[in-house]
């Protein structure tokens, strides 16, 4: 090859490679821009008169993908998520019961449509809180109706609050009942030879045992069998609570699903009509009639209507002068520093805990975890900054939303109240450390490592090298430290012996009624009732309002939270996914991907050390 053309290849390989930083350049450049006019046009079109409710108006609530305790990620990160497609929609749950509160005493909603189409998931404790809610809208006289084209079991849950279920002609309803399924690496890990260093403390701790593992363990089974079995009876009560019906029926029918279909010659809406699951069969232009002689007609929309995203966007007048109950809400993995919404930070929540015992205007804290737990130091920073928050005088109730575990349960510890949901994931009381190293895995391509230190620790943490028997012993030693702090701490403030609380820790996991007949939890209710115990704990009574302690938006971020979220929507920029992708997509995700980015979160040493990690990675079934 002559030294000419020699040039032109490497000519040509810096042209291309330039040429894709150049398109890549572009391409941010350009989703930029499509964000910035979204947000100009929303401005200049769709920021007119405020938003008013006609009489007669049907409210539609329609939640989008998951019922979330909190959005994930900052505004600005959503934005640019929803542009990209990458956005997993999501819920909040305290704007479905703002909505219903606010419902059952406007005089302009007639009527409620609960439309489930969009719905992704809601867990098993959010369908409790969502059950009282609606039991409360129903005091009001208001009828609300559910309607779907095809029920899946968080679908159904959620429209099985209604008063009645309406189910297109060719719609399904699909009742599956509760799994509890894991991916197993170990031989996957072997074939890479990848040195798996675990360490743990408690029987149940099986969060680890996927990569350990090609089976579930014995141990791990009789819990969970305890635990998802008192889930699925209380699904099941349920349902046959809100549908009226004994729930021994509610079982057969579920259990016998496929012989209801084969009788019905493959017709699933009209087997699921003749079990007496839904009500009635009805088409979408029936179903524009039916709300339009119950409201009012709309030659546009069939019915006078209004979205529950616009009907929280209505002015109304503040409550002022009034004591307020602050809600700081803990959603999410715990990890050290400082976190966007959706994970949770110690530096951050610790924050937050701060700035509400510096409010005088706040007398009383609701702490609403919902968290399989994380690092142990960053939950023991978290605590302790809820402690000195009560020794501002303000009393601190925590609330268990769909899980408080591990973690989560150890930023609970030493609140005057801890309360939870008969369906919250509560308990696995236990500690691991997880620390992978390659130095095998690296060997199969020729790459060594050699070298000395000046102690026998030295190194020890160095993921190309295997893990010395010092620093396994010490870590070990660390965790089993960590073990015994977690249930000194419960026996603490559960006033319970140390043997009494080794017999319900061990990495256990429990529902709240469970945790609670085993003295882990004070109270079984909702969010509101815990609202109201920090009120009464204070001496404000029932008169009281609630604000949310969150961070601080700066002027940009809170322009994206009030108009960025759904602008792309409204001018038709956003990039859409079928919800099908979207779901099997957030499974696959959950089953493998959130558990490795969650030990990658932790497996880095920090403090000189790998996290020691207080978490069950147990999500909620749905």
């Amino acid at each position: 090859m002559t030294e000419a053309s020699s040039r032109n290849i490497l000519v040509r390989i810096w042209l291309g490679f330039w040429n894709g930083i150049t398109a890549f350049r572009m391409a941010v450049f350009n989703i930029l821009f499509l964000i910035v006019l979204a947000l100009i046009l929303r401005a200049l079109f769709f920021s007119g008169d405020a938003i008013t409710v006609d009489p007669d108006t049907t409210l539609v609530i329609n939640p989008n993908g998951l019922i979330v305790e909190e959005l994930t990620g900052t505004p600005a990160e959503r934005a640019l998520n929803e542009a990209l497609g990458q956005q997993l929609p999501e819920t909040r749950l305290r704007d479905i019961l703002r909505t219903l509160e606010l419902a059952a005493e406007d005089d302009n909603i007639v009527q409620v449509m609960l439309d489930t189409r969009e719905l992704l998931g809601v867990s098993p404790g959010t369908m409790t809180e969502l059950s009282s809610a609606f039991d409360a809208f129903r005091e009001s006289g208001k009828p609300v109706v559910a309607y779907g084209s095809f029920f899946t079991q968080p679908q159904y849950g959620l429209a099985v609050l209604a008063d009645e279920i309406w189910l297109h002609h060719d719609g399904i309803v699909l009742l599956e009942g509760f799994s509890y399924f894991r991916n197993y690496y170990r031989e996957g890990l072997e074939k890479l030879a990848v040195d798996v260093n675990l360490f743990r403390v408690g029987e149940f701790k099986s969060a680890m045992e996927p990569f350990i593992r090609d089976d579930m363990s014995e141990a791990d089974r009789a819990a969970a069998e305890f635990f998802i079995g008192d889930l699925w009876q209380q699904y099941l009560g349920m349902v046959a609570r809100h549908r009226g019906m004994p729930m021994e029926r509610v079982t057969s029918i579920i259990d016998r699903q496929v012989d209801l279909v084969d009788q019905a010659n493959g017709n699933v809406a009209e087997a699921m009509l003749e079990a007496g699951l839904i009500d009635r069969l009805v088409s979408r232009p029936e179903l524009r009639l039916e709300m339009a002689d119950r409201g009012a007609p709309d030659e546009q929309d069939g019915f006078v209507q209004m979205a529950m995203a616009d009907y929280l966007l209505v002015p109304r007048a503040p409550e002022l002068g009034v004591d307020q109950v602050g809600v700081i809400v803990a959603s999410g993995g715990i990890v050290d520093g400082s976190q966007s919404p959706g994970m949770i930070g110690g530096d951050s929540t610790a924050r937050l805990l701060r700035r509400a015992a510096e409010n005088d205007d706040i007398k009383a804290v609701v702490f609403r975890i919902d968290s399989g737990g994380g690092s142990a130091f960053a939950s023991e920073i978290i605590r302790q900054e809820m402690l000195a928050l009560q020794e501002t005088g303000k009393p601190v109730v925590v609330s268990m939303g769909d899980v408080a575990a591990s973690g989560g349960y150890w930023i609970a510890m030493g609140a005057d109240e801890v309360w939870a949901y008969p369906n919250t994931i509560t308990g696995s009381i236990g500690i691991f450390g997880f620390f992978p190293t390659f130095q095998d895995t690296l060997a199969k391509i020729g790459v060594n490592t050699d070298g000395f230190g000046t102690s026998p620790l030295s190194g020890m943490f160095r993921a190309d090298m295997q893990m010395t028997e010092a620093a396994q012993r010490t870590f070990q030693n660390v965790i089993e430290h960590g073990y015994r702090e977690f249930i000194g701490l419960v026996g603490q403030y559960r006033d319970m012996s140390l043997d009494a609380v080794d017999n319900v820790a061990q990495g256990r996991v429990w529902t709240g009624v469970q945790a609670q007949e085993r003295g882990l939890v004070d109270q079984i209710g909702t969010l509101k009732q815990a609202k109201a115990a920090a009120a009464r704990m204070a001496g404000l009574g029932d008169d009281f309002t609630t604000v949310y302690v969150q961070a601080k938006l700066s002027p940009f971020e809170q322009f994206l939270a009030n108009m960025g979220g759904q602008a792309l929507a409204h001018v038709g920029l956003e990039i859409q996914r079928p919800a099908m992708a979207r779901l099997l997509g957030r499974d696959l995700y959950l089953s493998m991907l959130e558990q490795l980015n969650t030990i990658a979160q932790h497996s880095q040493p920090s403090r000189g050390m790998p996290d020691v990690m207080a978490h069950c990675l147990c999500e909620p079934p749905m």
